[in-house]
């Protein structure tokens, strides 16, 4: 993937996306010793950054494509994406949902105009759904994180952070599936000054980390954690990229997520989902490197259940 790819992607997008704002805490560089930049990306359309990479996998499909829809699997923000992006570009969206996925979230899809399709929780399941309605309806199949234009687009929150800062020492993102972290370190790549890329994971699906340290991807047995929005993983598209462009994979414990979610709503005054807290919480175990050092974070998203917040 080269520079230019991400340039297109994002002057393709525009009209579809919010370029999110960027907030500092004078409390938070005071505590890490460090000056923080937050990429919000909870304010973006559908509350996550997944809004970039779902417009950009659905506007590089043929028109013929388009005519026969798309379809992805997914309990959470890509669904929503999807079902948004699609809308918005005149695609109908298919979404296979587990039947465990929180009711707010199939009702947000349904709000959305995507068509939802449920099925039995778990991965076989899920992909054998979606193939259903790639045979039935020639529908496009797109993956949530392990797809080249999906990259391409979430690379564009960390392109859009660094021309508003283009010194940025580090940048943290969280890491489920593996698209933030391998398109923001596409974009630290062609666009940061030697600008370091680390992820953050939770110890409890700590896949990214144990892949990086065998060269192989690796799965996880259980998914006990918090940050519903990390239990996928890597894929054969972005594992390279992290492979080549991300520096370190921190791990975090639940109780590391649950103080940095709370210090974000606290100091920034912004709702966060669990997700997004883990990239706060790796800075924070990452200090003593990081003093005096300006750090991006990707705040990834918003969507979180008010009704079973963690304080």
């Amino acid at each position: 993937m080269d520079k230019q790819r991400l340039i297109d992607c994002h002057e393709r997008i525009q009209p579809y996306i919010h370029n999110t704002p960027v907030l500092t805490s004078r409390l938070l560089n005071e505590m890490t010793e460090a000056q923080l930049y937050f990429k919000c990306e909870n304010f973006q359309r559908m509350g996550a950054f997944k809004m970039r990479g779902a417009a950009n996998a659905i506007m590089q499909l043929t028109d013929e494509q388009k005519q026969g829809g798309v379809v992805t699997h997914s309990s959470g923000n890509f669904a929503q994406a999807l079902s948004l992006s699609a809308q918005s570009l005149g695609v109908k969206a298919y979404i296979v949902m587990p039947s465990s996925a929180p009711l707010v979230k199939k009702q947000a899809v349904k709000g959305y105009g995507g068509i939802l399709i449920e099925c039995e929780p778990n991965l076989t399941a899920r992909e054998a759904t979606s193939q259903e309605i790639v045979q039935e309806h020639g529908a496009t199949f797109i993956h949530p994180s392990n797809d080249d234009q999906v990259i391409l687009g979430q690379g564009t929150a960390c392109k859009e952070l660094l021309e508003a800062y283009p010194d940025l020492d580090y940048l943290f993102t969280p890491v489920g599936g593996g698209g933030l972290i391998a398109g923001t370190a596409l974009a630290a790549h062609f666009f940061g000054a030697n600008c370091k890329v680390i992820g953050g994971e939770p110890f409890e699906v700590d896949d990214a980390y144990r892949s990086l340290k065998s060269g192989k991807i690796e799965t996880n047995t259980s998914t006990n954690t918090l940050a519903d929005g990390l239990k996928t993983q890597l894929g054969d598209r972005n594992f390279p990229i992290i492979q080549k462009h991300v520096d370190e994979i921190v791990r975090v414990t639940e109780e590391d997520i649950v103080a940095a979610m709370r210090l974000i709503w606290e100091r920034l005054k912004i709702v966060c989902e669990p997700s997004s807290a883990v990239a706060l919480a790796a800075v924070f175990k990452k200090q003593e490197k990081l003093s005096n050092q300006k750090v991006g974070i990707i705040i990834s998203g918003g969507n979180v259940d008010l009704s079973s917040l963690p304080f």
